[in-house]
């Protein structure tokens, strides 16, 4: 049987269009002739979407029953026997009803396709799996129900139903995709203009790769190795030299010239290990390629010109940029055509840059060889090979000597030389060389028993087969130094590595550089001590100490008059001289560190002091400027009940006894409200979470504040699950949100509250038609002591926003400020809901 084939419609975010696109292609099919049914529509109420439905044979939805909810979900089974042609299946990442044949309705589509029906479905890009921490960033919303990639990919056609970001906004502020009451909510939060931007350049790049991969698949079926400029891909080679930076900035002003070009910088490691870079230099370069950006890629292969040209090929590149090479002429001359030569002779149509540097044409330079790549042991063992194996070749040899027997008495020796020089290095190599050319002359050529040759040609074998034998062990010497020296650079950048794991993952970092400074150096004792013989850090090993343990002792980091902050005791085998550089770089760290936990310990004492004191100075001058004007104003009034010689009228006891309760109450309310802050930034909130209904949380604040409608709008979600809350903390918050949004509302204008449910949260908006705040003060509002203007002196300390965010924060949410669209501020807050709740709306959904 025919598989069903698979058309998907990719939609930036809801709203686009794509459910009214998919109806709108099943009229036309059907208009052709096609047998269409609508397997599922998810019309969210839009009216118009549901009239497009009129016309097409819709398959009744299956019916169950979850925990007392009635859900309505894809009849398979009903769509199977009744085989259309095409079958419209709207939110492929939809996630079926508890108990249904299959948990996602993806998985519903690729039964639907097994049984040779053709599916048109919608999916919108937050809900592609590999995308999902993207878009988390992006939106700040987690998405639960997501489509495997492979199943997207898999289809055999993919089209992104385009609306821009500002329609968008537009059709949602008229109500064409959400109810009223979740609009604002909407508009200020996922469907920002940012976001639905990011959203739709994500769609179209993803869909943008989906092609890439595609054209890639088809080339490689039909073996087209050409290059298809599609669009500029311009590749940078890296040696990790300083020119790098040159390099990638030419490269990006290429990719640059045209529209959708891509940088790729690629370095090629030898498969050795022997050709390195500079570690830093290339860590800054990519860094640099990708704040410019494009990527960077790492390869492993001896011939890099080879390398780089495939790597140029496999990703369709257009443009090849590579730098003048950095050897003298004489350099190149001995060794042949460069690297540059080659890339440019295998490139075919693939253009290459070659651009020149400051670093080109670096001076001829001698290797130097610094003492014997191999142990002293080894050393001696060549000696005694060359020492002992010379006479006995020897020996052997002239025993089976003959006239012809030359050329493999030379070869035989020539074979010891290689021996010896595998053994014990150079010298003792170079010491068998000298000794078997003098055996050489001495037994068996003409005259016999004489260092004496009597014929020229003799004389220049016997040099030939000394050069040889010296370039044979040089090489064989230089092959086991690299070898060394590769192993020592792997085992150092091993420890290092180490080390920055261990502090990355939370270890400290002077424990960890005591510690791994011991495992590296096989010690039995690292101890840091400081000041005063104070131990700072200590690993020993299990067991007694070795009885010619040797006590080495480094200074770490000094002081200004030159005393060091600490000092590294080292107990066991005395470092050599490549231990030391080694150990040199571990002192140096620790100075580093010591330095970082003085200057953290500093600044949190010099933060804590700031703190205090601007905590302490703002509260002296709250207390002399607003304590003081009800203290003034109830002991006045106190004082004229009180006078003996002024006789009162009952009116004008009845107003001093009210400014007396007022200035009272106004005064212990500024007086918790110093308490409340106090709690909040000594982190001692006491905090009792339980299941809150936002309505009865808000309509009691609005009773203790006796607002009534003229004065506060409210539309409330009646589908809002409990919030996780402290209900009394709560409705401090909120009666706290509302004095201020009331305070400052525009005259003629009301407080609007509304509730909504975004993801695992829920939100509690209050919004107001005020002057609203600007955006570089808005971290300022939610400070102690800070009121709007700072002229105010009868309204409070400018505590409430402070409180507020306090509380929020202690329940576990979050109180943001953003703009009312069309002015003023709306106080959003955000706290989760109740997980039993949770369940059940998503089940229903």
């Amino acid at each position: 049987m025919r598989r069903g084939r698979l058309r998907v419609l990719l939609g930036a975010a809801p709203g686009v269009g794509k459910t009214y696109a998919m109806l709108e292609e099943g009229h036309r099919l059907s208009a052709e002739g096609a047998d269409v049914v609508v397997g599922v529509v998810e019309t969210h109420g839009r009216a118009a979407t549901a009239a497009l439905t009129r016309g097409l044979e819709v398959v009744p939805l299956r019916r169950d029953r979850h925990r007392g909810v009635s859900l309505d979900e894809l009849d398979v089974e009903a769509v199977i026997t009744r085989h259309p042609s095409v079958a419209l299946i709207d939110e492929l990442a939809h996630t079926n009803a508890p108990g249904s044949a299959h948990a996602k309705r993806w998985e519903d589509v690729e039964q639907l396709r097994d049984a040779g029906i053709d599916v048109i479905t919608t999916v919108n890009v937050q809900h592609i799996a590999s995308l999902s921490d993207v878009i988390e960033q992006i939106t700040g919303t987690v998405q639960r129900e997501t489509v495997p990639d492979a199943v997207v990919r898999g289809a055999d056609q993919i089209e992104v139903v385009d609306l821009a970001p500002q329609s968008l906004r537009d059709r949602l502020s008229a109500g064409l995709v959400y109810p009223a009451e979740r609009v604002d909510a909407a508009l200020s939060n996922y469907f920002r203009l940012g976001n639905l931007t990011a959203l739709r350049e994500l769609a179209l790049l993803w869909l943008a790769d989906e092609v890439d991969s595609a054209l890639k698949q088809y080339r490689a079926e039909h073996d087209i190795d050409g290059t298809w400029t599609t669009r500029e891909r311009v590749v940078v080679a890296l040696t990790g030299g300083p020119e790098g930076e040159t390099l990638i900035r030419r490269g990006a002003r290429i990719a640059a010239r045209s529209a959708g070009g891509e940088l790729l910088a690629v370095h090629v490691l030898s498969q050795d290990g022997l050709r390195g870079a500079t570690p830093g230099a290339l860590a800054t370069q990519r860094a640099l390629v990708e704040q410019l950006g494009g990527t960077y890629h790492q390869l492993v292969g001896d011939d890099v010109a080879h390398t780089l040209v495939e790597f140029a090929r496999s990703v369709n590149a257009s443009q090849l940029v590579i730098g003048v090479s950095r050897r003298s002429r004489m350099s190149a001359a001995l060794t042949g055509s460069g690297i540059g030569a080659t890339v440019i002779r295998d490139s075919g149509d693939i253009d290459v840059h070659i651009v020149t540097h400051s670093a080109a044409g670096g001076k001829l330079r001698l290797p130097r060889v610094r003492g014997g790549a191999l142990s002293r042991g080894r050393r001696l063992l060549g000696f005694a090979v060359a020492l002992v194996g010379g006479p006995l070749l020897s020996w052997l040899l002239f025993s089976f000597r003959s006239d012809d027997s030359i050329t493999s008495d030379v070869l035989a020796y020539q074979l010891l030389v290689v021996i010896v020089a595998l053994v014990g290095g150079i010298w003792p190599a170079l010491f068998a060389a000298v000794l078997s050319g003098f055996t050489l002359d001495y037994l068996f050529v003409q005259p016999l028993f004489t260092i004496t040759i009597a014929h020229p040609l003799h004389a220049l074998a016997l040099g030939l087969y000394v050069v040889i034998a010296i370039l044979v062990s040089y090489i064989v010497d230089q092959a086991a130094r690299r070898a060394r020296v590769a192993e020592r650079a792997t085992a150092e950048a091993r420890l290092l590595a180490t080390i920055a794991g261990s502090v990355l993952r939370g270890d400290s970092a002077v424990e960890a550089l005591v510690s791994r400074a011991r495992e590296a150096f096989g010690l039995h004792a690292v101890r840091l001590v400081g000041e005063g013989g104070t131990v700072l850090a200590e690993d020993v090993a299990d067991g007694p100490a070795p009885a010619n343990a040797a006590c080495t002792r480094l200074p770490v980091g000094a002081r200004v008059g030159g005393a060091p902050r600490a000092t590294l005791e080292l107990t066991g085998d005395e470092p050599d001289g490549a231990s030391r550089r080694l150990l040199d770089v571990i002192v140096a760290q620790l100075a580093a560190a010591i330095d970082h936990l003085e200057l953290t310990a500093a600044a949190r004492e010099a933060d804590a002091l700031a703190e205090t004191d601007q905590v302490r100075s703002a509260l002296l001058s709250a207390v002399s400027h607003d304590l003081r004007r009800p203290l003034a104003a109830a002991v006045a009034a106190v004082g004229g009940l009180r006078a003996a010689d002024v006789r009162l009228s009952p009116t004008d006891r009845a107003e001093l006894l009210e400014t007396a309760d007022e200035s009272l109450r106004t005064l212990s309310m500024l007086v918790t409200d110093l308490l409340d802050v106090s709690r909040v930034q000594a982190g001692v909130l006491a905090v009792s979470l339980a299941p809150v209904d936002a309505a009865g949380a808000l309509l009691a604040a609005l009773d203790e504040l006796g607002y009534g409608p003229d004065e506060v709008e409210v539309a409330l979600d009646p589908d809002l699950p409990p919030l996780v809350a402290d209900p009394v903390l709560l409705q401090r918050v909120l009666v706290n949100l509302l004095a201020n949004a009331r305070r400052f509302a525009a005259p003629g204008t009301h407080v609007v509250v509304t509730t909504s449910r975004l993801g695992e949260l829920a939100q509690i908006r209050v919004i107001d038609r005020g002057p609203g705040v600007p955006a570089d003060r808005r971290d300022d509002i939610f400070a102690p002591f800070q009121r709007q203007g700072d002229t105010d002196n009868t309204t409070g300390l400018g505590l409430g926003l402070a409180i507020s965010r306090g509380f929020t924060e202690g329940m576990g949410g979050t109180l943001t400020p953003e703009d009312t669209p069309g002015g003023g501020l709306t106080m959003v807050v955000e706290l989760p809901v109740q997980p039993a709740a949770e369940t059940t709306t998503q089940g229903a959904r």
